[in-house]
């Protein structure tokens, strides 16, 4: 079978970390486990992870919401997180780490492989709104073929999922966008989560656009690019 990837399983339950092991191997994934945050980013830095699935309470200094926050600082590799509760995913969300999806414990490895699956089809499309491979908007420039993000000179790293929202919103400008179109247009329609999600990455997209960018909340309905 061909590999579909390197996946780092950061999860200090041995029953949980052997039934991912399990699961994702039969899906053409390599495995690498670690039993807490510091082995986790240590494992980071020596490979290149095509995703991360990181358990929030770990053991020692370093948890999951610390390991999640150090990637993110020179990597936008795609980051699942397992939360035990609601009080963590209100956590994640509050801190807009930048975390791809969210599931909560307990959860069917079947419901995982979906989430996984969900997020590596998460890849821009082709549109016919869109016949450039490059736009410029209110001085940002967006490039569809290097993903890549220039504001004010300079390149501005994006997750994936912030820069999926982002071409969501340039295909469909001067549209009024609901939570619910969002979430079944970039997280797709089988994603089931809370809609919360989509506040915070709209607040981190205008944190790295800049306040001139025109993405503005339409009252009662969702958002809207100009």
């Amino acid at each position: 079978m061909e590999e579909s990837g390197v996946v780092i399983v950061v999860e200090d339950d041995p029953s949980i970390a052997d039934l991912l092991n399990g699961y994702l191997r039969k899906e053409g994934y390599r495995v690498l486990l670690a039993p807490n945050g510091a082995k986790g980013l240590e494992l980071f830095s020596n490979n290149q992870p095509s995703m991360l699935i990181l358990d929030i309470s770990l053991p020692g200094e370093i948890d999951g919401l610390d390991v999640c926050r150090e990637v993110r600082k020179t990597s936008s590799v795609p980051i699942i997180m397992l939360t035990a509760r609601d009080s963590e995913l209100d956590k994640i969300l509050g801190l807009e780490l930048g975390a791809d999806d969210y599931v909560t414990k307990p959860f069917s490895p079947r419901e995982l492989l979906s989430r996984i699956r969900a997020v590596k089809r998460r890849t821009i499309s082709p549109s016919k709104a869109r016949e450039e491979d490059q736009v410029v908007v209110s001085g940002v420039t967006v490039d569809f073929r290097t993903r890549e993000v220039i504001v004010a000179g300079e390149s501005v790293p994006f997750t994936a999922k912030e820069f999926e929202l982002l071409s969501y919103f340039l295909r469909n400008r001067r549209v009024a966008l609901s939570r619910r179109q969002l979430l079944d247009g970039v997280w797709g329609p089988d994603w089931y989560g809370d809609d919360r999600t989509v506040d915070v990455h709209v607040r981190q997209l205008r944190k790295k656009l800049g306040s001139s960018f025109p993405l503005v909340t339409v009252w009662g309905i969702g958002y809207r690019m100009d």
